[in-house]
């Protein structure tokens, strides 16, 4: 009924930059807040950023001032734009997002399936 698909993982040197981004499909009805939530093997997923739909913005201490979130309503997509990517930036990126669709009556939170983003130094 709903589908996130991110897009834009890859390889990225250490000091450089990558986007990545996050549409949502399907019967929707609204969309509140999307992040982006990263997860390596043997460890918890745990919070990258998140974006209200009005635009206030959430960071992780550890990527405030390199990583920024964005986000098009008209477009259901949120973005992440990741420069300076350390190496530790390696595991893989979740896209979330609350939403209603027509067949339900409050929000539900949606997962991507994951784009794997690796730095090399």
């Amino acid at each position: 009924q709903v589908q996130l698909a991110e897009s834009g993982g890859g390889l990225v040197q250490a000091g450089g930059s990558l986007r990545l981004s996050c549409t949502a499909s399907g019967i929707i009805r609204s969309i509140g807040a999307m992040g982006w939530y990263r997860q390596a093997p043997g460890k918890q997923r745990a919070l990258v950023a998140t974006i209200t739909k009005d635009g206030t913005t959430n960071y992780a201490d550890s990527v405030k001032g390199r990583f920024t979130i964005t986000r098009d309503n008209a477009k259901k997509t949120v973005y992440l734009e990741m420069s300076n990517p350390k190496p530790e930036a390696t595991p893989v990126y979740y896209c979330n997002a609350e939403i209603r669709t027509w067949t339900q009556g409050g929000s539900l939170a949606f997962w991507g399936q994951g784009t794997l983003v690796t730095v090399s130094s």
